[in-house]
């Protein structure tokens, strides 16, 4: 027999020392913790641990058992103490005497609030009882892939029984619930040598009285799985083998770039849809196999796989072959449509009385044989969640099938949890959308003072942004800011000269790849000089136009042709200057560029109002804080103008304003946001000063 590819396993990273520092409560996040930063143990939100704790009660000072529970909506890989449910068991059990059968046990989650210990706001989840009811102190409770495929065979039952051999025993399909927690504890409770059980078509139980011996328990069966399937699959082509190739990395990059724009546009009319791509060798190898539409129509088996990813995935038929993508662009809509129907139909085959209304029909999961997946969802993180759980869904099907028949879930089983009360409930809790949510926006001058500020308001709104500048290591320093404040998969970065058309060009299909298009162009890159007329040279001339003439123009027409593909509107800021209504002495060259960005946004905003593109300018003047611009010649430059000393610049300006007040980055971002945001839909070929009033500068 093969071994194992040591990769594939578990290691065990129990610190000893460590542990003996820790409480109890400690302990279990401790082994949350290690389980689910493994992607292998389970996925991104799934899975759950909890701990029978003996705690002081606030009011009786009695000692009572708690259970500590991950609360609902947590993830293990990342949970803190603040994210587990606590709960009297003693009230626990006592709400089984509560109990009216399984048609009524949705009704038992309303009595686990009224189980909570020390006030703890952190809602338990559905899953509290298949913790509580088990008669050990300790419970995990994951979903390994090489633990779901056994789980999600056709003898899924006798496979377990040759796997673990008696020490894991197997219960069949049934949602999580008050039942599912009954069924566990009864298993568990006659016979005491089980270490724990395999739920079918969902994932792995396992249960001790130590932190640690659960732990490790969890690690020995997910990696004795892993070790059986190797060994079965030795040798075996996975999904029947390859129908297709792979195009090249390149390609697979500018088609998913080509055509995330168009899916985009023609999927968010219920909500706006934010886009990711993925190329993994496990997505190749099941893209362009024999089985990938057969496999791919029986849809996924663990709950939490097609939670995230609808009951099934759409095929789009690209042929790596004859590169046959233009078809596939002109029956994109066909295809769309009649998935949309399919899932309608899906829906009113399995819907019950009392079931939520239908939900956005269309697909989350998009196959392309030879280039990959792209997945959409409300947000990025959402996206590429839901990307990561069709990959392990991928990882049980190719396992599953090796050794068996895969078998998903029962349509009506499906329907039952993806439109489950408790799970629309659950969505019904969600805090609002943020105005930006959903909106894609790509500044230019990214790494400066009001791009970065104008980067802050727009994400603070729920935006997905991409900054763009020449200074990558500003762009870095911005990138790795913006991700510890907001997180990574909503802010990216890219170096970009707005003179270079290709490296334009290349800037909005990075963005088309890495988020799904674009909503929102802010142009912002800038530069100035200041010289008087007969001592400007034609280099200084060009120079001042390359960038805030023709630089404008250039990312401008390629956010106008994108916005245009996507049919979905879109939002053109110009970040401009005083100067392009004001002359100002020795800068003759800057004043004329910035009068030619004012008018080409006029012109744009006349071009763009049929496709419900607005676009619209901000004037900043004298943004000394934080600005490239003034940390270098011009400031001098100025300052030699007004006769003054560059330290008396800012109080100069300040004193020259009507308001009598400084302009800061800020300020500018928040002219900004207004032009992005719905709050001035109405609004396009506008210009708005933000220079705390100079007289000259009235555009009426």
């Amino acid at each position: 027999m093969p071994d194992t590819d040591n990769s594939k396993l578990i290691t065990l990273r129990w610190d000893e020392q460590v542990a003996a520092q820790m409480s109890e409560p400690e302990l279990l996040k401790y082994r949350s913790n290690l389980l689910g930063s493994d992607p292998k143990v389970t996925n991104y939100g799934g899975g759950n641990t909890s701990a029978k704790v003996m705690s002081i009660d606030p009011i009786s000072k009695a000692e009572v058992e708690v259970l500590w529970v991950k609360g609902s909506g947590g993830d293990i890989g990342s949970i803190e103490l603040a994210g587990f449910s606590t709960l009297y068991m003693d009230k626990l059990i006592a709400i089984k005497d509560l109990y009216r059968g399984d048609s009524y046990e949705d009704e038992m989650v309303a009595y686990l609030p009224h189980c909570t210990f020390n006030l703890n706001s952190r809602a338990a989840s559905i899953d509290t009882p298949l913790h509580a009811y088990v008669p050990y102190k300790h419970v995990d409770h994951l979903h390994p892939d090489a633990v779901i495929a056994i789980a999600a065979c056709e003898n899924s039952r006798s496979i377990t029984e040759q796997v673990y051999g008696g020490e894991i025993g197997w219960l069949g399909w049934r949602k999580p619930g008050f039942e599912l927690g009954l069924e566990l504890s009864q298993i568990a409770t006659q016979n005491p040598h089980l270490k724990g059980v395999v739920l079918e078509a969902h994932g792995l139980f396992t249960w001790a009285d130590s932190a640690k011996d659960c732990y490790e328990i969890s690690v020995e069966m997910i990696n004795r799985a892993q070790h059986w399937l190797d060994q079965q699959l030795a040798g075996r082509e996975a999904f029947g083998g390859a129908r297709v190739a792979s195009v090249s990395r390149d390609q697979r990059s500018a088609i998913a770039a080509q055509l995330m724009p168009i899916i985009r546009g023609k999927t968010s009319a219920v909500q706006r849809q934010i886009g990711h791509f993925n190329d993994a060798e496990q997505i190749l190898e099941f893209v362009n196999s024999h089985q990938l539409e057969s496999l791919a129509a029986l849809g996924t088996s663990c709950p939490d796989h097609f939670l995230r990813t609808k009951i099934k995935p759409i095929v789009l038929n690209y042929d790596p072959v004859t590169d046959n993508l233009e078809p596939l662009i002109a029956g994109l809509e066909q295809q769309l449509t009649d998935y949309r129907a399919d899932y309608a139909a899906y829906y009113e085959r399995c819907k019950h009385a009392d079931s939520p209304a239908i939900r956005d029909a269309n697909p989350v999961v998009y196959l392309i044989p030879g280039v990959g997946m792209l997945t959409f969802a409300k947000d990025k993180a959402t996206a590429r969640i839901a990307g990561e759980f069709y990959l392990n869904a991928i990882n049980v099907m190719r396992d599953a099938n090796g050794v068996d028949k895969y078998c998903g879930l029962p349509e009506q089983e499906a329907f039952n949890i993806e439109y489950w009360l408790l799970e629309e409930a659950k969505l019904q809790r969600m805090p609002k959308a943020k105005s930006l949510a959903g909106r894609i926006a790509l500044i230019t001058g990214g790494a400066g003072g009001i791009g970065r500020a104008t980067a802050d308001k727009l994400l603070s709104q729920g935006a997905c942004v991409m900054l763009t500048d020449i200074d990558q290591k500003g762009l870095d320093d911005s990138v790795a800011h913006f991700s510890k404040l907001y997180s990574a998969d909503v802010i990216s970065a890219c170096k970009m000269d707005v003179t270079d058309e290709q490296q334009v060009l290349d800037a909005f299909t990075y963005t088309s790849r890495i988020f799904g298009g674009i909503d929102i162009l802010v142009s912002n890159a800038g530069i100035a000089s200041s010289a008087p007329l007969d001592e400007t040279s034609l280099a200084d001339w060009n120079f001042n136009q390359g960038i805030l003439s023709t630089g404008y123009f250039l990312v401008s027409r390629s956010a106008y042709r994108l916005m245009k593909v996507q049919q979905m509107g879109g939002s053109i800021v110009f970040v401009a200057s005083k100067n392009g209504l004001v002359a100002s002495a020795n800068a003759s060259a800057y004043c004329t560029a910035k009068a030619a960005e004012i008018q080409l946004a006029r012109c744009i905003a006349l071009e763009g109002a049929p496709f419900g593109i607005r676009t619209n300018v901000v004037n900043p003047d004298a943004v000394l804080r934080g600005s490239k611009i003034w940390s270098g010649k011009w400031k001098e430059e100025r300052a030699s103008a007004y006769k003054m000393s560059t330290d008396d610049l800012e109080e100069h300006y300040r004193q020259r304003s009507l308001l009598k007040l400084n302009v800061f980055p800020e300020d500018i971002a928040e002219g900004v946001y207004f032009f992005v945001a719905d709050v001035s839909s109405k609004s396009t070929g506008n210009v708005l000063n933000v220079d705390a009033g100079h007289a000259p500068s009235f555009t009426r």
